[in-house]
């Protein structure tokens, strides 16, 4: 696969629906209206309920990204991809091993690994990856456990020693959004930015269309 098969798998903005931030909608609220905007890719990410009740949630995700011609991935639990007919899987560096889960989802499923340094991006790569989310670039508060503030410098360097696209995350919105294509990234990665906006829909076009101005 060429890199710019990889790029227009991977999509540019990804939404990532989050129900902890913001309580007003559902996860499936959140990807309908998402897709309402734009979104060129949905990830879910829940780290609580049932594996019955992720997978009756991820299955109407994915027929919402389906009927967008979006694409549908599910953060960590690759069992629930797997039942969800997912597009594929979003890891991080302690989730389930990312070789394993290319074994088990196979070459058509799309894979991406969370890198915070670029020893973990190339690792990702090494092991299978389309795309490497990095981050986070700018401080965030949609992640308790998060890393340190990683800046445009190291996203640059990422970006140009990996041969596949480089999703940034963290503390993105549509302020600073080209700011982060200039430096390299193929595309962004946004909770809050979206999540927790008065009108999801609204946020997501008016990212998109930040980006469409981007050269980058």
């Amino acid at each position: 696969m060429t890199t710019g098969d990889r790029c227009k798998r991977v999509g540019r903005v990804h939404v990532l629906t989050d129900v902890v931030l913001q309580a007003r909608f559902s996860h499936v609220e959140l990807a309908r209206r998402a897709l309402a905007g734009g979104a060129e890719a949905v990830q879910f990410r829940e780290k609580g309920g049932s594996t019955r009740e992720l997978i009756g949630v991820a299955r109407e995700m994915a027929a919402l990204c389906r009927g967008a011609g979006a694409v549908f991935l599910v953060n960590d639990r690759v069992d629930v991809a797997l039942a969800a007919e997912a597009d594929g899987v979003h890891l991080g560096q302690s989730d389930f091993p990312l070789a394993l889960a290319r074994r088990l989802l196979g070459e058509h499923r799309i894979i991406g690994g969370s890198a915070t340094t670029l020893e973990e991006a190339r690792r990702c790569v090494e092991e299978g990856a389309d795309y490497v989310g990095f981050g986070p670039v700018y401080p965030t508060g949609s992640k308790a456990d998060a890393a340190p503030a990683r800046g445009l410098g190291l996203l640059r360097e990422v970006a140009a020693a990996v041969p596949v696209p480089v999703v940034a995350i963290g503390g993105i919105g549509i302020d600073n959004a080209p700011d982060v294509v200039r430096a390299g990234a193929h595309g962004v990665a946004v909770i809050s930015a979206v999540c927790c906006q008065e009108d999801p829909a609204e946020a997501t076009r008016r990212l998109l269309e930040a980006l469409e101005f981007t050269t980058s």
